[in-house]
Parts: structure tokens; C-alpha cells; sequence
């Protein structure tokens, strides 16, 4: 799901949450963001900036990687969800792509039937980070906003971790209007 943040966090008002992690990128010069993207149901934005792509329709989540899919159309049509990233791993394949330096590296992954999220512990170059998916046996996974971006997690002891900057606790207006989040919530 995408959710738009205020100057307070999901965490209070939400406890259901047990992950959240911004989503697709936003453009630093208009604040629009970067690629296709469907918020229950509506379309927000078009292009295919990037090949990788998440899709959660009919509480399903599609995870992949391709030029032209219909789920954007899928995710419009039954009020779903769906967004564009860099792509990482394509079947079981390690994706080259843009991101250059090191910096600290999320994705959401697919691992036989399953969906998480990944991590990195310490900066990575993106090939690196793509690789060690790989190696973990990741069948396909898109990147999600790293470095600073803010997110949280729930633990299983209720303990809150958050990850990144909450930027616009201290500083509302440096909140980009259209910052997305993939969240997952407990049944």
C-alpha cells in the first residue's frame, strides 16, 4: 500500500504496520515522482523510467521486472497498487543498473513464495548489494529508496526500528508532496 505521511508518523496511528519503507523515487526538481504509479486504483504517474516493478492487487504482490506489464492497467482497474524501481534480480539474475557509489541499499525481494525486505547493514555499491541477493537465492527484487530515506519495522517484541531520516518531524515543508511508501501490515 502507498500511504502520503503528514508531520507525524503511521507508527501512532497505525500499530498494525509492521514495515515501512518509501516506495518510488521522487524528482528533486518538481517533486513528482519517478515512473509509473498507482494508488488504490488511481493512476499518479506514467513512464518507464526503470524496468523493475511491485504490484499489490487483491492482496497479491507481484515483484518483477519488465519493459511492459499489465498490471499497471490490473492495478487501475481493481483499486490495487503499483510502482516502478530500479531492478536488482530477475529471476534468479543479477540486474546491472544506474545507482553508482555506495550507500545503504533496501529492496523488497521474492524468494520461492515469499516476499521481504532486505537491508544493508553497511554502504554498498549497488552491484554488490544486487549480488548478494543473489547469492541468498532471491528469485527477483527491486530496489526501494535507501540512504537516508525514513522508514520503520515492528519486531515480533513490539520493539519499533526505525531506519533513515524523519525529516519532516523537525522540518514539514522539506517533505516531498508526493513520497510514497510500500507498508506491510499485520492480518
Amino acid at each position: 500500500e502507498a500511504y502520503v505521511p503528514s508531520t507525524d508518523t503511521y507508527i501512532e496511528k497505525d500499530s498494525s504496520i509492521i514495515f515501512a519503507g518509501q516506495a518510488a523515487d521522487v524528482r528533486a526538481d518538481n517533486g513528482e515522482i519517478v515512473g509509473a504509479f498507482v494508488d488504490k486504483g488511481k493512476p499518479i504517474s506514467w513512464g518507464k523510467s526503470k524496468i523493475g516493478y511491485c504490484a499489490s492487487i487483491d492482496n497479491k504482490v507481484y515483484i518483477g521486472v519488465a519493459e511492459s506489464t499489465p498490471l499497471f492497467e490490473i492495478a487501475t482497474e481493481k483499486e490495487g497498487y503499483f510502482f516502478r524501481q530500479y531492478a536488482l534480480v530477475d529471476n534468479g539474475q543479477l540486474v546491472k543498473n544506474n545507482p553508482k557509489g555506495k550507500t545503504i541499499r533496501r529492496a523488497i525481494c521474492r524468494k520461492q513464495d515469499h516476499e521481504f525486505m532486505v537491508e544493508s547493514l553497511t554502504s554498498e555499491y549497488s552491484h554488490d548489494f544486487a549480488q548478494a541477493l543473489v547469492d541468498l537465492g532471491v528469485n527477483n527484487a527491486i530496489y526501494l529508496v535507501g540512504t537516508n530515506a525514513y522508514g520503520w519495522s515492528i519486531d515480533q517484541y513490539g520493539i519499533i526500528h526505525e531506519h533513515g531520516e524523519d525529516i519532516w518531524k523537525e522540518n514539514p515543508s522539506a517533505c516531498p508532496k508526493n513520497i510514497s511508501y510500500i507498508v506491510w501490515k499485520r492480518k
